[in-house]
Formats: structure tokens, C-alpha cells, sequence
């Protein structure tokens, strides 16, 4: 695994000598350098904005995300730090907020912020979608509990974007597998549906389990898939998902396979059909299941 480091230190301990460093490594930040031919990271850049940072600063935001495990990290976009800075070089975002230490943890000697104080970052410096998204991702990776997310928001009732991230932690599960589930939720929510419950296990009738579907609603036996390029990279997989769909409808579920060629207004069609079907409508499920 490639690790940064600052050149000046390695040319003053003498691993390397000033025409090495020039030769062989390139500088991504000022006097933070990789080997040649180096594709970063979303990781990459987190260790590399906080050697920039002359080890001052903490690994925040998703760059924080990124270092705790989460997926669907940009690997292009900015690191980002808690760093008193204004004009971090391109490539950092820097901002300054207060931290508690008990909002700040060492990942391989890095100083991040905990999952919880990343997750309320992002619920507010993001717009919803992505911040919703983002925390899904991180919640998946970590052990991450909203009730913690919550709390902290309370003691920084006064911080800028703090009701945003009221509004969007109600709508985080982490059951969701990329961030085009999270979308695909947050759409159903907004068009009035109840919140579909993620990652719903399907029996058979000798009680094996067949198949688990990304979301839907289990009581009316309503699910969504969302079939990412990655389904149909072969043909093995391409047919598994085909028989698994004849087996999840023939137990009667009516299971509605999304793609990323289908529209908002198509997606929204065919699940109010499904609801249609069923003979409910979203206040009818309310009433017969109240959560």
C-alpha cells in the first residue's frame, strides 16, 4: 500500500536524496510526495492533506468516511480537515469548527473524527441526498448509531446547517448497498411512500432463504431492486438475477427491478401500479400498519 510522505523529512533523515525525490516521486501537495504513477485515493488524499497540515489538522468530512472503511467515496474529490486554514492548496477543503476529544480518534495514527461527529459533517455541510447517502455508506462500514448522531447535534444546536442535519438523519439506513439505493429510498419518501424497509429477506415455502431485496414494504409483499451494470457482466449473473426474480414473484411478491435508464416519473408509475394492485394507497398502509 502506497503511503505519503513529507520530502523534506525523508531528504533530512537521509532516506533519500534530493535528486530520488525529484526523480522518482511527485508532489501531490506542497512537499508531500508518492512514487511516480501513483493513482490516489480518497484514502491517499486524507493521509496526505493531514501531513500537509504538519500532522496539526483532523481527517473530516468524507475524507474521515473514507478512513473508517466507508464505499462510494470520490477518489477525485477534495480531502477534507478540521484545520484552521483559508487557502489550503488545491485538492484540501479546510474548515474550523469546534471538536471535542471525544469526537476525534486515531486510525492508523491518523487523528479522524468518530463516525458520529463524521456522520453530523456531513449532515451538514452536504445537500440531503448526498449527505444521506454518505452516512448510509458510513453506517455500513462502522457501527455507527443515529440516536449518537442526534446527541451531538443537540450540543451544537447553534452550529450553521445543524436543522438541515435534523431533516436528513431521520432518513438514514444503512441497509442501503450504493448510494443509487439511497437515492432510490429518499425518491419513494418524497413521493409520500412510507420509508421502505432495506435488505428484506425472502423465504421459501420450506423456509429457505432465496433471495434478500434491496427495499420495499414486506406488509403488502411490494419490493424494488436496483440492477447496477455490475448484474449483468456476465451472463451467469445476468440469468441468476433472472431466476431469482421468477422465484421472488411466484412467491408473491410483486418485485420492480430499477435501473439507471429508468426516469423518476417511470420509477414512480410503477410503483404506484404495484401500490395500485394491492388495492392501497399509502394512508391505507399507514392505517393498517401504524409504525
Amino acid at each position: 500500500m502506497v503511503t505519503p510522505f513529507l520530502g523534506s523529512e525523508a531528504v533530512r533523515a537521509g532516506r533519500l536524496t534530493p535528486y530520488a525525490l525529484r526523480s522518482r516521486f511527485v508532489a501531490i501537495h506542497p512537499d508531500v510526495y508518492v512514487p511516480a504513477g501513483t493513482r490516489p485515493t480518497a484514502v491517499l488524499r486524507a493521509q496526505a492533506a493531514w501531513l500537509w497540515s504538519r500532522r496539526r489538522g483532523i481527517v473530516a468530512g468524507q475524507s474521515a468516511a473514507a478512513l473508517h472503511g466507508a464505499k462510494w467515496v470520490d477518489d477525485h474529490a477534495p480531502a477534507e480537515l478540521l484545520y484552521d486554514c483559508r487557502r489550503p492548496p488545491e485538492h484540501i477543503r479546510t474548515w474550523s469548527d469546534r471538536v471535542d476529544d471525544n469526537e476525534v480518534q486515531l486510525i492508523g495514527g491518523i487523528p479522524a473524527t468518530t463516525p458520529a461527529r463524521t456522520a453530523l459533517d456531513l449532515a451538514c455541510r452536504y445537500p440531503q441526498v448526498r449527505a444521506v447517502a454518505a452516512i448510509d455508506a458510513l453506517g455500513q462500514a462502522t457501527d455507527l448509531k443515529i440516536v449518537d448522531v442526534e446527541l451531538l447535534a443537540e450540543r451544537y444546536r447553534g452550529r450553521r446547517g445543524i436543522c438541515a442535519a435534523r431533516t436528513a438523519l431521520p432518513l438514514v439506513d444503512s441497509g442501503a448497498d450504493s448510494p443509487q439505493e439511497s437515492k432510490l429510498r429518499l425518491r419513494l419518501i418524497r413521493a409520500g411512500y412510507p420509508p421502505p424497509q432495506t435488505q428484506i429477506p425472502v423465504y421459501d415455502e420450506w423456509h429457505q432463504l432465496v433471495a434478500v431485496l434491496d427495499m420495499g414494504w414486506e406488509e403488502i409483499l411490494v419490493g424494488l431492486d436496483y440492477e447496477g451494470e455490475h448484474h449483468r457482466t456476465t451472463p451467469r449473473r445476468f440469468n441468476q438475477g433472472i431466476r431469482r426474480h421468477e422465484t421472488v414473484t411466484g412467491l408473491g411478491w410483486i418485485d420492480l427491478r430499477i435501473t439507471l435508464e429508468d426516469t423518476e416519473g417511470g420509477i414512480l408509475a410503477r410503483v404506484a401500479d404495484a401500490w395500485a394492485r394491492r388495492a392501497c394507497t399509502p394512508s391505507d398502509f399507514r392505517a393498517r400498519f401504524p409504525r
